[in-house]
């Protein structure tokens, strides 16, 4: 009894002399767009007559189109209703060239990039590795391919390309989000397209809300196959869907993702579906995919119900090597949390993760796997929104316009709610939708841009006070596609931790962002080492690096 009690009393005098470990700096956000100059407004073209589409976009991109250094904005709009035509400038997609100063300045117009038909979704891929990123732009009335020129403009190449969009019923499939991977590894980008519902303005049912016409439920509409369009090298494309099994299940697509979840060397398929099991596309070879989302558990929630499926994000969260996956759905529904085991399969971690309880309550669209304060430990954000705009008639509980949500990473598997302390301009309320994530400025710290309906955009400049370091890779294939998108790397700090990424630009909810990797470093000041496989299966290594900087690594062997 008397040495506990002397033990108790040395733990005690001891503490006076130990500092308290502080606690982590709040992630904070601040809203430049007004004084950055990027204004824009999402108009969805509400009707009386409540049309599906209105209720759904926009998308929003992040990449360097002219070699600057510096990472540009573009953000999709929609168009007139029922016509589904941009009559006028208020339709126009939009392009915000970064200065460098903090400001930015539209060069829609002068870059060619204005859109036609209703937008939803973008992605930024070099499909001719011409070390000029491209913008693919997936609509409800027929897509799109802008192929960048390398002066500051672009050129429509649709049609030449073949990527104007698949057909069901004589019609254009509504496509809602695209991805750019390199599903055969033959060092040239191929182009997944994630197809919604058959719609149509002619014939669309009259559903009835509680005042009036309101929006229909998706069951309404019958679901359609996704599009996988392999890149033959010559600036054109071939639809393989059939061929690769893709065609083969049906779905309403709205979030694609891709990562090798079982490390076998091939990109792998996420798509995230609306009231309809999600679906995980296992990459057999470069030859075809299997559908294996019930198999491997990502198909449906814990109780085996299809929830309403819309942004998703396919990245390693808890720092063991394998690529997780976490999608956004609506109220009472949970934002699933999928945690590879590397078995093939995945367990929703929603319940021990503190997940589950933390957004029962939130409706959600974009959202990314992002690590926001550089501590080594990823975390979640997501673009909020309900979907009915007359939700407060029916529920005293739930609202339309949504704050916007982060939850830090503690490590453990366990996350917490810090959006209260993000800021007044991440908190503000609106009927969000795209959002993309990247390092604007180049100071180390992931930025935000997300769109809302009928609203400014937000431009969320990361403000953390943080004293933790970070690398910016920017990778350039030469055997694999130029932006090196697939390549999975592995960092291994100074003090022997080990963090995990993949090269992707598809993430969220119709959007595209950084195609540079991040990585958070917590208090590490140098890079024991760099690990890059790249999608030519080249394996390179490098040493000693330092921190706090963007790199440029090229892959080593022969240009394509």
């Amino acid at each position: 009894m008397r040495s506990a009690l002397l033990i108790l009393l040395s733990a005690a005098v001891l503490a006076l002399f130990v500092p308290a470990q502080s606690p982590a700096p709040p992630i904070r956000f601040e809203d430049i767009a007004e004084r950055a100059g990027v204004h824009f407004v999402v108009d969805n073209s509400p009707t009386p007559e409540k049309h599906q589409p209105e209720t759904m976009p926009a998308g929003v991109a992040l990449f360097d189109y002219d070699g600057d250094g510096l990472l540009d904005i573009y953000v999709v709009n929609g168009a007139e209703m029922p016509s589904l035509v941009k009559t006028g400038p208020k339709y126009y997609n939009s392009l915000f060239h970064n200065n460098g100063n903090g400001t930015f300045t539209d060069v829609t117009e002068h870059a060619g990039v204005a859109g036609a038909g209703y937008g939803m979704g973008v992605a930024v891929g070099d499909y001719d590795n011409d070390g000029w990123p491209d913008l693919f732009l997936a609509n409800v009335n027929g897509n799109q391919l802008f192929r960048n020129n390398g002066d500051g403009t672009f050129t429509d190449v649709t049609a030449k390309a073949g990527l104007s969009g698949a057909t069901h019923n004589g019609r254009k499939m509504w496509s809602i989000a695209a991805g750019w991977f390199d599903y055969n590894r033959d060092g040239l980008l191929d182009l997944f397209v994630a197809n919604y519902c058959d719609w149509d303005p002619r014939y669309e049912p009259s559903c009835m809300g509680l005042n009036g016409r309101g929006y229909c439920h998706p069951d309404s509409f019958p679901p359609l196959t996704n599009t996988l369009y392999r890149n033959n090298g010559d600036g054109t494309f071939t639809d393989v869907s059939a061929e690769t099994g893709i065609s083969k299940v049906e779905g309403r697509g709205m979030g694609v993702a891709f990562a090798d979840y079982d490390n076998d060397g091939w990109p792998d398929v996420f798509v995230a579906n609306d009231n309809s099991p999600n679906l995980l596309f296992h990459n057999i070879g470069g030859k075809r995919f299997e559908e294996v989302g019930i198999q491997a558990g990502v198909a449906y929630n814990d109780e085996g119900v299809a929830l309403a499926g819309m942004g998703v994000d396919f990245r390693d969260v808890n720092n063991d090597g394998l690529p997780d996956i976490w999608h956004t759905a609506i109220e009472n529904e949970t934002f699933p949390l999928y945690l590879n085991t590397g078995k093939g399969a995945f367990v929703n971690a929603g319940l021990p993760s503190r997940m589950a309880n933390l957004t029962r309550l939130m409706s959600g669209w974009s959202n990314g796997i992002v690590d926001l304060d550089n501590d080594g430990w990823k975390d979640l954000v997501v673009a909020r929104s309900n979907v009915m705009d007359n939700i407060e008639q029916i529920s005293r509980h739930f609202r339309y316009a949504e704050p916007n949500s982060v939850f830090r990473n503690l490590g453990k598997e366990q996350f917490e709610d810090v959006s209260a302390t993000a800021g007044a301009d991440f908190a503000r309320a609106a009927p969000h939708r795209g959002l993309a994530y990247g390092d604007l400025d180049n100071d180390g710290r992931v930025d935000l841009v997300i769109t809302a309906l009928g609203a400014p955009v937000s431009v969320l400049h990361n403000i953390t006070e943080t004293h933790n370091h970070w690398i910016l890779l920017k990778l350039v294939g030469t055997k694999s596609n130029r932006m090196g998108i697939g390549a999975q790397i592995r960092v291994t700090t100074g003090d022997g931790r080990k963090l995990y990424n993949e090269a992707t630009t598809s993430t969220g909810y119709a959007a595209s962002s950084d195609p540079r990797v991040h990585f958070g470093l917590g208090d590490s000041r140098l890079i024991r080492e760099i690990e890059i496989r790249w999608p030519s299966g080249t394996r390179q290594l490098l040493h000693d690096v330092t921190a706090d900087r963007i790199m440029v690594v090229t892959e080593p062997g022969d240009a394509n």
